[in-house]
């Protein structure tokens, strides 16, 4: 490979960072004084793009209606944020962070149907940029004018937003909030509206990122989930509430990923194996490494990685014994669900569907709850335990029986390994670290065709032939799914659960009278894991088929929505949870095109009138305790 060809890919780089730090830079000013883990950012960017294909479309393509739409398309975007904001966050600021941060992908489902509504399912392709429609020569190599003009965008933004926030007043209250919200409060500053502007500039930055690509990529609805991930690494591998660190991280980051591209391949172990593989997950890696070495991230302050920021919440109690004898008729009830096959057989699937999901919000609950570990990248051993069970059957060729019991060991495997590092950290940190994991497995899995298919999955998994019919799939899902709920509730009531429950709300006091927090916790996380490999493992079984959406991010976030909705603080929020997320998602979808804005609509409601999820919401009505 020249020289030519690897400054190219370098600069090439070098012009995606700039968007990337758009995004990230307004993701951290965001986070940095409303302490919004904001899901939604990245439908802004998309937001911005489509915006400015359909303004550049109204104004025409002269220099001043192409770079007047861009501006124009990224103000009505802040515009719309500020109003959500306003209307819709603000609401939830006295909310447990992770209530706010299930609104936010309320709103990314709505989003995503607006903009399908307004602009249809097709992908839409912008103008060029007038006046750079050419390109320079790099070492004799061709190089877009306009991606010229990105490199120099990133560096302009950076020192604008260092000017406004060490030279103006809103920016003094803005480092100001970051510190320290509540003294600034105090001291009589209008904080709704420092949120709202806050807000509304980071919105701006990130539709400007994507009215900015306008001219390199089309507008299409894939775009929101695509990029938040790599914004979430931006910002956390630069430090939370840094706009240097963000600029740093992006630029590193696609250093990262030019310099897999540009070295080709190479051997290891003798094995050729290509670099340019490596992009799938660069940013991941990059992530991975940065907060093993540096929890905080590269410009962040180590206070933000401290244990016990969570708020102690009140103890588990037993339930009272009409509430016993209740669930004791609705295990019955599931019993009796066989007896539909023959009027109703689809309402013996979808159970099927419901008990899986139950056991899989379960397991994350467990970690999430008692041990107060954040995972965003559980379906890492979800989608082990499935892949584990078909490996197990079809290319060892074991029997069901033993696959389904052994396929989970890849999960648990795992979770030990991954568990060793995430325990160390903490909060929003821990949790990317968990999502860079999930998202390094999902790599190696997209792309090992020769043992996991590759992107095409692995198909013709089936039960044995006693398990061929629906009615003894469904009994045998039952048993495992209620074997496993039990033993999780049953260690959260033992010295175990106890344990956690004192690490995750005064680990200074835990550490004193001799408990080992991090030990116990990397149990949970162990335990967890497993019994998301069991759940896994029951759904290549019942689906006959997997592929690596199994663990992708899309099913980490269902994870999280479901314990989220059902409530955190329950034992049985995760079981309401489940059950009715996976009956609004299958009723929804087969009533409308636009399902997702109806079910993100009816998430957005119960979150805003169930603050606690709606296990402990009625819990706090009808038991008249706090949930």
């Amino acid at each position: 490979m020249t020289l030519s060809t690897v400054l190219l890919q370098f600069l090439t780089g070098l012009s995606a960072a700039s968007a990337l730090f758009l995004v990230g830079s307004g993701l951290s000013l965001i986070f940095g004084v409303t302490r919004i883990v904001n899901f939604a950012h990245g439908s802004f960017y998309m937001l911005g793009l489509y915006g400015a294909v359909a303004v550049v479309g109204w104004f025409g393509t002269s220099p001043l209606g192409f770079w007047s739409g861009v501006l124009l398309a990224a103000l009505l975007v802040a515009l719309i944020g500020a109003l959500l904001e306003m209307f819709v966050l603000r609401r939830l600021y006295a909310a447990p962070e992770l209530y706010q941060l299930l609104a936010t992908f309320a709103l990314v489902l709505i989003i995503k149907d607006v903009a399908l509504a307004l602009w249809g399912p097709e992908d839409l392709l912008g103008p060029k940029a007038p006046g750079m429609k050419g390109a320079i020569l790099v070492l004799g190599k061709p190089f877009p004018s306009y991606d010229v003009f990105l490199i120099f965008v990133g560096p302009a933004v950076l020192a604008a937003l260092w000017l406004l926030l060490t030279r103006t007043r809103w920016g003094l209250l803005v480092r100001a909030a970051t510190q320290d919200r509540e003294m600034v409060g105090a001291l009589g500053v209008n904080q709704q509206w420092l949120f709202t502007s806050v807000f509304a500039l980071g919105t701006f930055l990130a539709a400007l990122g994507g009215a900015l690509q306008m001219p390199h990529e089309p507008a299409n609805l894939s775009l929101d989930l695509a990029l938040i991930g790599e914004a979430f690494v931006v910002v956390v591998v630069g430090g939370m509430g840094s706009v240097l660190g963000a600029f740093v991280a992006a630029v590193l980051i696609a250093f990262v990923k030019a310099a897999c591209i540009a070295a080709g391949s190479i051997d290891v172990f003798g094995t050729p194996f290509p670099l340019s593989k490596l992009t799938l997950v660069a940013e991941f890696l990059v992530m991975a490494v940065v907060l093993v070495w540096r929890p905080w991230g590269l410009f962040g302050k180590p206070q933000g990685a401290v244990r016990g920021t969570a708020a102690i919440e009140a103890p588990l109690r037993a339930l009272p014994r009409r509430w016993k004898v209740a669930g004791l008729a609705g295990l019955l009830l599931l019993l009796l669900v066989p007896l539909l096959q023959g009027a109703a057989p689809y309402a013996v699937v979808l159970m099927i569907d419901v008990l899986i999901a139950v056991l899989f919000a379960t397991s994350l609950h467990f970690v999430m709850g008692p041990a107060g570990l954040h995972s965003f990248g559980h379906a890492a051993y979800f989608g082990l335990g499935a892949y584990g069970a078909a490996l197990c059957l079809k290319a060892w060729l074991l029997p069901m029986e033993l696959a389904l019991l052994l396929g989970p060991l890849a999960a648990t495997l795992a979770a030990l390994l991954f568990g060793w590092f995430c325990v160390r950290l903490s909060g929003v940190y821990l949790a990317m670290l968990t999502l860079a994991f999930a998202q390094i497995v999902w790599a190696v899995v997209f792309q090992w065709d020769g043992l996991t298919g590759g992107s095409n999955g692995m198909v013709g998994i089936w039960p044995a032939p006693w398990l061929a019919g629906k009615t003894a799939l469904y009994l045998v899902t039952l048993l495992f799914t209620v074997a496993g709920c039990a033993l999780l509730a049953r260690l959260l009531q033992a010295p175990l659960g106890l344990a956690l429950r004192a690490g995750r709300d005064s680990p200074l006091r835990a550490h004193a009278i001799g408990i080992d927090v991090a030990r116990l916790q990397w149990l949970a996380f162990v335990i967890a894991g497993s019994i998301a490999g069991l759940a896994g493992a029951l759904f290549a079984f019942a689906k006959g088929t997997i592929s690596p959406e199994t663990l992708g991010v899309a099913k980490s976030v269902d994870g999280l929505v479901m314990v989220l909705l059902g409530g955190v603080q329950t034992l049985s929020g995760p079981w309401a949870g489940a059950a009715l997320f996976t009956w609004l998602q299958d009723t929804v979808m087969r009533q409308t095109d636009y399902w997702r804005a109806l079910l993100g609509a009816t998430m957005l409601a119960l979150v805003l009138l169930f603050p606690l999820g709606v296990a402990g919401g009625l819990r706090r009505i009808f038991l008249k305790e706090p949930a």
